[in-house]
């Protein structure tokens, strides 16, 4: 009997003494892990072509990188997020691409004009097409007409079209034929493409890329081109043999996205302070047609600060449950323009950013985590639309830290139930014991 009464405060001591309590306070930020945050990312953009993909990070102090691409990767992607190939590399980008200072804006034209009807014709006759997709308005496209059907007419005159038939140089002005553009994936004018028997995939040991130009477009650079090209082809007679083949044109072919979308994944460091992350089209020699960018996306994946390890995180969790709920708010929410909104559509997150700091008794381990609500609006812009996240750190942090209970109070505790036990029995046995002596004595009484 007396054990039972014994095993039962025993059990809820022990229980009390395992359990963890915790202790809650706000403070102000104290920024133990350094000045610079680190932002995880993973977005996928159907209509973005990798080509163009640019991730950029500004802040009110004055912090302005653009195209950042050493802690970026680049993945094309199709209008159904599936991957079209592997990591995107674009290549080494010129500071500056050359273009004819002379402009003789009367020349004849020596570039074939192309649109639906005729293009797989002209693609399939000759082995080797050179396309240049422009828009009429496009600065760069004005710049670039002069040289091109310069090189286009001198090429024309080496590689007669009727008589020699390896190359030819062709034009298609996408405000007339969008859907031809579109087709081929074009969001920068003038995109440069050549295709090789219908066909703009070229065949590299088994790697297929999508061949484009990102060279220079004076007139010089682009016959030196077009001529190595001519040379690289596997006939048996060449009616022209040259003798100076330059490596410039080769430097300047890099692949061209297979496809239309983008998956852009990496990580950038930014300071504690405003910032911005912004993905958009982005290039220094191409010109972009606003009402037809769509910066639709995906987010998979968006944290700050390090990842926890999932022995970590487990062990947080045991503290504070609730951790790590707002740490991935966006994972997997899409955000799409359906274009009820028209065109130049930006889209913007607003992150506010908490910084949690949990305190472990058992071995004085200190574990940041980043917590973050976000909201997110569609709006029209008046310029080229982006994506932008603009995130912003709280001034004060959340400190939990692990209460545990000592050993020595736990076994006083235990003690102190054993002995109020048994000094309890033995009171209720001594009252026991002396009222029934008591009552025997007054029997004892009776019979005398």
């Amino acid at each position: 009997m007396i054990l039972m009464y014994i095993m039962q405060p025993l059990w809820q001591e022990l229980n009390n003494y395992l359990s963890v309590s915790t202790s809650t306070s706000v403070i102000v930020d104290k920024s133990s892990d350094g000045d610079f945050l680190r932002m995880d990312f993973n977005i996928s953009f159907p209509a973005l072509s990798c080509e163009f993909a640019s991730v950029d990070v500004s802040d009110v102090l004055g912090t302005n990188r653009l195209n950042i691409t050493k802690t970026v990767r680049k993945f094309s992607i199709d209008s159904n997020l599936r991957p079209t190939g592997p990591e995107f590399h674009l290549g080494p980008a010129a500071t500056y691409i050359k273009h004819d200072i002379e402009v003789d804006e009367e020349s004849a034209e020596g570039s074939l004009s192309l649109v639906t009807d005729n293009f797989d014709k002209y693609s399939h006759q000759y082995p080797i097409l050179v396309v240049n997709f422009y828009a009429p308005w496009c600065y760069w496209s004005q710049r670039l007409k002069p040289s091109w059907e310069k090189a286009a007419k001198i090429i024309r005159e080496r590689y007669d079209p009727e008589m020699d038939g390896r190359i030819l140089l062709g034009k298609v002005d996408c405000t007339q034929e969008g859907d031809l553009c579109r087709r081929h994936h074009i969001q920068g004018y003038p995109s440069i493409r050549i295709f090789r028997k219908g066909s703009d995939v070229r065949n590299d040991h088994g790697h297929h890329d999508h061949d484009s130009y990102y060279g220079d477009r004076d007139t010089e650079s682009l016959v030196k081109t077009m001529e190595n090209l001519v040379t690289s082809l596997p006939t048996e007679s060449r009616k022209l043999a040259l003798e100076d083949k330059s490596d410039v044109g080769e430097n300047a072919k890099r692949p061209a996205p297979p496809s239309g979308g983008c998956r852009v994944e990496g990580y950038v460091r930014v300071k504690k302070v405003p910032g911005n992350l912004i993905i958009s089209a982005r290039s220094d020699a191409h010109s972009f047609d606003a009402s037809q960018m769509n910066m639709s996306h995906v987010i998979n994946h968006l944290s700050f600060g390090r990842k926890l390890s999932p022995r970590v995180m487990s062990d947080v969790k045991r503290l504070i449950p609730y951790v790590g709920i707002s740490h991935d708010r966006l994972n997997g929410r899409s955000f799409i323009n359906n274009r009820d909104l028209g065109a130049n559509v930006t889209i913007e997150h607003y992150l506010q950013i908490v910084k949690t700091e949990v305190i472990t008794k058992k071995d004085y381990k200190l574990v940041e985590e980043y917590e973050y609500t976000a909201h997110s609006s569609l709006a029209q812009s008046l310029n080229i639309p982006v994506a932008k996240f603009h995130f912003e750190l709280s001034p004060m942090q959340v400190l939990v830290t692990e209460n545990q209970k000592s050993f020595s109070h736990f076994i006083t505790n235990v003690c102190a139930i054993i002995g109020g036990v048994f000094t309890v029995a033995g009171i209720v046995d001594s009252i026991l014991h002396n009222t029934i002596r008591i009552m025997k004595k007054v029997e004892l009484g009776k019979n005398f």
